[in-house]
Formats: structure tokens, sequence, C-alpha cells
């Protein structure tokens, strides 16, 4: 079970990267200016949650909302 798990996810990585060298690969068209703004827009928006989430993990741990619960 876990040896076709491991196969089934290397299958699908190998999948992801063909995908992504074709995509490389094509030499006759460029990204046009609207492709870069969303490429920015997506990038920029994924850098926002990711430090937001950050920020909100580190705030958990210093009021002690990670600690377990103490009963009385």
């Amino acid at each position: 079970m876990r040896a076709l798990l491991i196969i089934l996810l290397l299958g699908m990585l190998a999948a992801a990267g063909y995908f992504a060298y074709s995509a490389i690969a094509i030499e006759d068209e460029a990204i046009p200016t609207q492709g870069y703004v969303a490429l920015a827009l997506g990038a920029g928006f994924s850098i926002i949650v990711g430090v937001g989430l950050m920020v909100l993990l580190f705030f958990s741990s210093r009021r002690g909302y990670d600690e377990p619960p103490h009963f009385r």
C-alpha cells in the first residue's frame, strides 16, 4: 500500500514536471502584460497570506493559546 502511494506521488511529480517543461519550452508566444499582472498579484497575495498566518501563529504562541489545557 505504501509503495503504491509512493509510485502514485512520483507519477504526479513527473507529470507536473512534464507540463511545466512543456509550458516553458514554447518559444513562439510571449506572456502578455495581463499574464505578468496576474502572476504578480497572485504571488503578492500568497506572500501576504503567508505572512499573516505566521503573525497569527506568533501571537498565538506568545499569548499562551497553544498550551495544553490545565484542569483543576
